[in-house]
C-alpha cells in the first residue's frame, strides 16, 4: 500500500512539475502607420491572424502598400498599459520576407522551444519557455502585446497593431473590419499627401 502511495504521489508531483501549456485562442492585429510610436503617415496596412493552439503559435501576415521594404517583424512583449507604449521584442518572425512593400508571412513556432523567443524576452520571464509562453500569452490577452512590421524607411517599425483576443467573426463583422482597415489606410494616405504638400510648399 504504501508502495502505491509513493508511486501515486511522484506521479502527482511530475504532474504539478511539467510545463502547463494549455492556452489555446485565437488573436487578432489590425497593424497600420497611425498605430505605430510615434504614429506616421504610412498607408501600409496587414490583418494579422495569431492563432495559439497548445505549444503552438500560427501566424497569418498579409501586409500591403508600405513606404519602404521590409527589413523584419515580430511580436513585441508586455507594455505596462494595454493598447500603449512599448516593448522589447517577444517573438521574433523568422523567415519574414524581406525587400517588398507588399506580400505574406505565414508560419508556425513552438512555444516549449526557448529558441523561439528573444533572448532578452526569454531571460526577463525565468529563462524558460514555459515563462516566456504564460508572460506572452497573458499579455496577448490582455491586449499588452503587439505586431511590428519595420521597413527601410521606418526602422523602428512603420506599421503596428496591438493583438486582441478574437473570436471567429460573422461576415457582416468581416465588413465592418475592412471598412475600419480601409479607413485607416485612407487616414494614413491624407497625412502623408499633407506632409509632402507642406514639404513643396
Amino acid at each position: 500500500m504504501k508502495h502505491v502511495l509513493s508511486v501515486l504521489a511522484l506521479a502527482a508531483g511530475t504532474a504539478l512539475a511539467a510545463p502547463a501549456f494549455a492556452q489555446s485562442g485565437t488573436f487578432r492585429a489590425v497593424a497600420s502607420g497611425p498605430a505605430e510610436s510615434p504614429p506616421n503617415g504610412s498607408a501600409g496596412s496587414s490583418l494579422v491572424t495569431i492563432e495559439v493552439i497548445g505549444t503552438q503559435l500560427t501566424v497569418d501576415a498579409p501586409f500591403q502598400d508600405l513606404t519602404g521594404t521590409t527589413t523584419m517583424a515580430h511580436v513585441h512583449c508586455c507594455t505596462a498599459d494595454p493598447f500603449t507604449g512599448v516593448a522589447p521584442v517577444a517573438v521574433p518572425f523568422t523567415g519574414f520576407p524581406t525587400g517588398v512593400r507588399s506580400g505574406t508571412y505565414s508560419a508556425t513556432v513552438s512555444l516549449d522551444d526557448a529558441a523561439s523567443y528573444d533572448p532578452v524576452f526569454l531571460a526577463a520571464n525565468g529563462g524558460t519557455a514555459q515563462g516566456a509562453y504564460s508572460a506572452l500569452v497573458d499579455a496577448m490577452l490582455a491586449n499588452e502585446a503587439y505586431v511590428n512590421i519595420h521597413t527601410s524607411a521606418y526602422p523602428n517599425g512603420e506599421i503596428r497593431g496591438f493583438v486582441v483576443a478574437a473570436p471567429i467573426p460573422e461576415p457582416a463583422e468581416w465588413a465592418m473590419l475592412g471598412a475600419g482597415l480601409a479607413g485607416l489606410v485612407w487616414l494614413g494616405r491624407r497625412r502623408r499627401d499633407e506632409e509632402n504638400l507642406r514639404l513643396a510648399v
